[in-house]
């Protein structure tokens, strides 16, 4: 038999997923307290006896597994303007699997140096400037992270006339840089995949073996994955089928975590109006965001602070204080709802975090007055025709009424200007097995679309 063993070592837990590939099925699933901070293995190997005591023994052809372990991969972006290159640096990292905990537009100063250094970071990309364009930006930021002897991994991928420059600053200053093509090297033009290259590579070599996961090896046969990679590749596959059968079409997958909501929408996103001019950024049909402000338990004070002072009012009057709700749910991530209003609550918040990261996520329609009549203009993404909104992550999967929670990202009179699904089918990963079928579909990847269109369940 050709089993496969599919481990996802994530920040909470450490998950398993069996899989019997020549009879593609899902021989079962376990998981454990993720034990970074001790040895990772230790985790690793409850989450395996509790599996074998499921399926009884196995041996496994391969074992290959993807990380979030220790805050997973942390990023810093730096770019000379917020909405163009630092946005197109922004996109290069969750692309990759990173979280971009850091965003720094135009000089650098010793502060952000500074909050580089106390965050710890994993890796700073330093664009800026279209090429032939403004340089003056990138070599002092360049200049002042060797002043600052960074020895953070640095990823140069900003104005491609400086790349002389920055590659004798990085000498100068024995700075761990990489150089690589422009995110944008013409205005409005992404071209970000060198540089996702090699975030991927770098958490390879170095960043698996800083968080002590590399002490795994002995056991499993490589680390190849960000956990949220293996998600963006198990949510394309999906969405696009293989050559010997069809996906699902265009879709959205949000995963609302105990400190991030990620959004992935998997689709071009070209208008679907003929009198819509598209405008702005190139649009990924992978495209995955990131909101570190809104989590179920770690960031839920980011919730309530994203709430004007006259809404949590409203939920004042209605018996719902918020932000104290917010700070016990920050203060204990262990909490668990036991009484109904503890799962109103979380419900309640579950709801707000969806809604506000798909605003974050979604493109928007604009109209203008010109001497030829009206015009409108998209940003972003037209989401309007998804055919399914797929939901992950406990709050949402253990909901009574999950597509309340869902039905948070479709159209909405409250938002006319956002091109948000119109009537999508709702459906939950019940049993977390993209990031699974992610690992998994690099070798074979018609088994992984085929379990995740048996295991991917619709909402009633």
């Amino acid at each position: 038999m050709k089993n496969y063993l599919l481990v996802d070592f994530g920040s909470t837990n450490t998950k398993l997923t069996a899989v019997d590939v020549a009879n593609k099925v899902i021989l079962g699933t376990a998981k454990a307290m993720t034990t970074v901070e001790e040895d990772i293995g230790i985790g690793f190997e409850k989450a395996l006896q509790s599996l074998l005591s499921k399926t009884g023994p196995l041996s496994f052809h391969k074992k290959i597994a993807c990380s979030s372990a220790a805050g997973g991969l942390k990023m810093a972006a730096i770019g000379l303007v917020e909405e163009l290159t630092v946005e197109a640096a922004k996109r290069a990292c969750f692309g990759a699997g990173a979280k971009v905990e850091l965003v720094f537009s135009h000089f650098l100063t010793q502060h952000d140096i500074d909050e580089i250094i106390k965050h710890k970071i994993d890796i700073i990309l330093l664009a800026g400037g279209t090429d032939g364009g403004n340089r003056e930006s990138v070599l002092a930021n360049a200049t002042a992270l060797g002043k600052a002897h960074i020895t953070i991994p640095i990823i140069y991928a900003g104005n491609k006339s400086c790349q002389d420059d920055i590659h004798e600053i990085f000498d100068e200053y024995h700075l761990n840089g990489t150089i690589v093509e422009n995110v944008m090297p013409k205005l409005n033009q992404l071209k970000i995949e060198e540089a996702q290259d090699v975030i991927r590579s770098l958490f390879l070599k170095n960043i698996i073996a800083a968080k002590g996961i590399k002490q795994i090896e002995s056991v499993i046969d490589e680390v190849i994955f960000p956990t949220p990679h293996a998600v963006l590749k198990a949510a394309t596959l999906l969405s696009k089928g293989t050559m010997h059968e069809a996906g699902w079409g265009d879709l959205v997958l949000l995963d609302i975590g105990g400190a991030t909501t990620d959004v992935y929408s998997m689709a071009t996103g070209a208008p679907s109006r003929g009198d819509v001019v598209l405008k702005g950024l190139d649009e990924p049909f992978a495209k995955r965001t990131v909101e570190g402000d809104l989590g179920m338990r770690y960031s839920a004070i980011g919730i309530a602070e994203s709430l004007s002072q006259e809404s949590r009012q409203c939920y004042l009057e209605d018996g719902f204080d918020l932000m104290s709700e917010a700070h016990y749910r920050r203060e204990h991530v262990d909490f668990i709802p036991n009484i109904e209003k503890d799962y109103q609550v979380d419900c309640l918040f579950a709801g707000l975090c969806a809604d506000i990261a798909f605003s974050r996520h979604v493109g928007k329609i604009d109209s203008v007055y010109t001497p030829l009549g009206m015009m409108y203009y998209q940003f972003g993404k037209d989401l309007t025709h998804v055919n399914a909104v797929i939901g992950t992550g406990g709050v949402v999967i253990h909901d009574d009424q999950p597509q309340e929670i869902l039905g948070k990202v479709c159209e909405s009179p409250d938002k006319p200007l956002e091109l948000r699904p119109k009537n999508p089918e709702f459906m939950l990963d019940k049993c977390y097995i993209l990031s699974a079928m992610g690992l998994l579909s690099i070798d074979e990847p018609l088994v992984a679309l085929q379990l995740m269109k048996k295991n991917i369940v619709r909402i009633k």
